[in-house]
């Protein structure tokens, strides 16, 4: 299992109570290309606090190029970013 944490680009939805669901990212590659990821399940979610910087973290799987990909996207709330922590199972 490899793990980095990467920003990326996410598309969301954010219900009328105000919970935020990612469905879909994009990330770059080491050719400078583009690849689109699709959620296919949000296994769980958590809110965490470290050193002030306040998050929630959504561990995701999904399929890409015929591989499982298991991972989690943590949205930093106070700067409104996204980052990858992408993990290989």
């Amino acid at each position: 299992m490899s793990a980095s944490s990467i920003p990326v680009d996410v598309i969301c939805v954010c219900s009328a109570d105000g919970v935020i669901r990612p469905l879909r990212f994009r990330m770059e590659q080491d050719d400078c290309s583009q690849l689109r990821i699709d959620i296919d399940e949000i296994v769980s979610t958590q809110n965490v606090q470290h050193t002030g910087a306040e998050a929630q973290i959504y561990r995701c799987r999904a399929v890409v190029e015929d591989r499982v990909w298991m991972f989690d996207l943590k949205y930093l709330i106070r700067s409104h970013r996204w980052c990858l922590s992408r993990r290989f199972y």
